[in-house]
């Protein structure tokens, strides 16, 4: 299965990937709301503060656990689209 985006705490991008395309694209510019857009926007200014602090453990096992839940509301925003979740802290897709 291909999946369209991917959630991804990359540093000092957006946090949302074009998994077909490549590079990242603007959360209100693919139709997400301006509150799930702000989350998303809250969430990849912590997952730089903990790639600057060298990736700790526990920020990222936090930073992993929130990541697929606003994997899951994007999916719920987008439901055309399908939406996985990347860890830039283990380097890994999880979802």
């Amino acid at each position: 299965m291909t999946t369209d985006l991917l959630i991804d705490g990359m540093l000092s991008d957006t946090g949302v990937r074009d998994a077909v395309a490549g590079g990242y694209v603007a959360p209100d510019a693919i139709g997400l709301s301006a509150q799930l857009a702000a989350d998303i926007a809250a969430w990849q200014r912590k997952y730089e503060e903990a790639h600057f602090a060298g990736f700790p453990d526990n920020d990222v096992a936090l930073l992993d656990d929130e990541g697929p839940t606003l994997s899951s509301r994007v999916r719920g925003e987008l439901s055309d689209r399908r939406i996985g979740y990347f860890s830039n802290g283990r380097m890994e897709r999880l979802t």
